[in-house]
């Protein structure tokens, strides 16, 4: 069985690639994450389903990772990260979303795993406008 990992998040970077890269450097395709931290910018995003487009949300301020939940996979040919966070202000007001690139870490911990099994392939579905697993159970 593989053996969870813990990175620290490196300041300012884009929180996406961050968790993209710890992934990319251990070789795994199939995983799962959390992180928790701060930030200086949070994007957010909500798909809507009647346009096929996702609306984001720009955070500017230090904002806490209250949650960071996600899972690694592949879109062609490369590490593909699936993840929501919900970060909170200084009022304790929450937003939540979709990861959107341009998420800038101020701290961040990541406590990544491999999963075991074949490694789920995204493909686009023209029908529902999203990049979905190939396989359903």
């Amino acid at each position: 069985m593989p053996e969870p990992f813990l990175v620290r998040l490196p300041t300012g970077g884009d929180l996406l690639e961050s968790i993209a890269e710890a992934f990319r450097r251990r070789s795994i395709r199939n995983g799962a994450f959390g992180v928790i931290g701060a930030v200086t910018k949070g994007v957010i995003g909500f798909f809507d389903h009647k346009t096929r487009q996702y609306i984001n949300k720009e955070l500017e301020g230090v904002y806490e990772i209250v949650a960071c939940a996600g899972n690694i996979s592949e879109r062609d040919n490369d590490i593909f990260v699936h993840a929501h966070i919900v970060l909170s202000d200084e009022e304790f007001q929450c937003f939540g979303g979709h990861l959107m690139p341009g998420t800038v870490t101020f701290v961040g911990e990541l406590h990544g795993m491999e999963v075991p099994g074949p490694v789920p392939i995204r493909t686009l579905r023209e029908d529902i406008g999203l990049a979905l697993w190939d396989e359903e159970p």
